[in-house]
């Protein structure tokens, strides 16, 4: 299933109160000293260099499907960085070359989100397996495995369940197939290549503004860090605060594929905390103490990705034509199961976020 692209900018909008910032987060306009365009340049040279060491190490390991440690390091090091620099050069725009900046975040965010999907099908399948598993529990049926490279032994299945693991197992294991093909063939185009020469030239030489040389960098990092709190402040956390939300399931079998409705503005968010925090990496290169306190909240950001992606693998596979009713049911459970999942995520969040606010500093 292909990921949903949202611009970072552009938070949605939501009825709910604004809530207080985590007070424990230090303005980056309150910071002692100055950070100018210099320290942006270190940050960004030191990330170019991490982007062609894991670039080097990911060709020294192999890429064959599935990898080996070492490959799987080394491609998500490169995501990571790649990443970074794209987020860094959107935070801190304004400091930057326009038509070299705004020419290659975008090609960085199709690189990193390329190089994403294998794994993120391969985690998707053994997130569905295991729950079919745990949902399943004791039967009289004998234990069954899957072919799925990575995934969990099945355990003791019901027909229905069994079969549905089944049936998701060729689904997700197909698209995981193709997207380690998409992403070979992304690494070996003339594509890749532009990007990662404009990588090793910014390793050396970052294109700065005449006046990003004096330029206060904490002004952008706080912006930054207020488009998050503004997106948090537009998040139905009162919903959120209750143990499960019926709504979500309204939208969930019905014969619309697109994403849930309700998952893009926590979506937002996550992307949100991310620049933030890149932000704040950028200023603090010798320890991002924001970075452990948002933690938590960024930690259940991602189990809310990571379990409305299962949901919505699972309501497009109880979609496949002429499959038994057993395995549909099957199908349903582990959708709803998966959209209680998507619930205790956003419980968690409000419940790291509000924790924050209440912190003394």
């Amino acid at each position: 299933m292909a990921q949903q692209h949202l611009d970072p900018t552009d938070p949605t909008a939501g009825s709910s109160p604004r809530l207080a910032a985590p007070p424990d987060r230090r303005d980056p306009r309150e910071q002692v000293g100055t950070p100018v365009g210099e320290v942006l340049a270190d940050y960004l040279r030191d990330q170019a260099t991490e982007f062609l060491r894991s670039l080097r190490q990911h060709r020294e390991t192999g890429a064959a499907a599935g990898g080996s440690a070492e490959s799987v390091d080394a491609a998500r090091s490169l995501r990571r960085s790649a990443r970074r620099i794209s987020g860094t050069l959107h935070t801190f725009r304004p400091l930057l070359e326009t038509d070299w900046s705004e020419g290659m975040r975008p090609e960085l965010a199709w690189l990193s989100g390329t190089l994403a999907r294998e794994h993120a099908y391969a985690a998707r399948l053994e997130r569905l397996l295991g729950a079919l598993n745990r949902l399943s529990g004791p039967t009289a049926f004998p234990a069954q495995t899957t072919g799925g490279a990575g995934a969990p032994p099945k355990g003791h299945l019901t027909i229905g369940a069994a079969k549905a693991g089944a049936l998701l197992d060729r689904q997700l294991t197909l698209a995981r197939t193709r997207a380690h093909s998409a992403a070979l063939q992304a690494l070996g185009s003339s594509r890749f290549h532009a990007v990662a020469d404009s990588v090793a030239v910014l390793a050396s030489e970052v294109p700065l503004t005449t006046a990003a040389t004096a330029a206060d960098l904490r002004p952008l990092a706080a912006a930054a860090q207020d488009r998050l709190i503004d997106a948090v402040a537009a998040l139905p956390l009162i919903t959120a605060g209750h143990p499960y939300n019926a709504e979500a399931l309204v939208h969930g079998l019905s014969a619309d594929a697109a994403p849930h409705p309700q998952d893009a503005p926590w979506h937002q968010v996550r992307l949100l905390l991310r620049l933030h925090r890149y932000a704040r990496e950028c200023l603090h290169q010798e320890g991002v103490p924001s970075d452990v306190r948002l933690l938590g909240a960024g930690q259940a950001l991602d189990r809310h990705r990571d379990a409305a992606e299962a949901a919505a693998a699972a309501a497009s596979a109880a979609r496949t034509p002429r499959i038994a009713p057993a395995t549909a049911y099957a199908l349903g459970v582990l959708h709803a199961d998966q959209r209680h999942e998507v619930e205790a995520a956003r419980f968690a969040f409000q419940q790291s976020w509000q924790k924050e606010a209440v912190r003394t500093p």
